[in-house]
């Protein structure tokens, strides 16, 4: 396997990986204060962005770790836009 993949791999896995501990804590707390709608919803369309470029292209790490990210990301935006549109009544 050539080294230019293997370090292709490792980008995609630890990129892909960091993403795990914010979503678990958002679908566990729902809390998404201190999360920029703006910036999730362009980073989950820039990931869209490069899952698309990956299938275009045929490269399988970019693939396979953009659709992880995208559905892990995605979650977050989702929590977050309803966290934006349902507010919760102060206490």
């Amino acid at each position: 396997m050539p080294l230019a993949e293997i370090i292709g791999g490792a980008a995609a896995f630890l990129t892909t990986a960091s993403f795990l501990p914010q979503a678990a804590k958002v679908v566990r707390t729902r809390e998404t204060h201190a999360i920029s709608l703006t910036m999730y919803a362009m980073f989950t369309a820039g990931i869209l962005c490069w899952g698309i470029y990956g299938v275009m292209t045929l490269q399988w790490s970019i693939i396979i770790a953009n659709v992880i990210t995208f559905v892990l990301a995605s979650i977050i935006l989702g929590i977050k836009v309803i966290s934006v549109l349902k507010p919760e009544t102060q206490k």
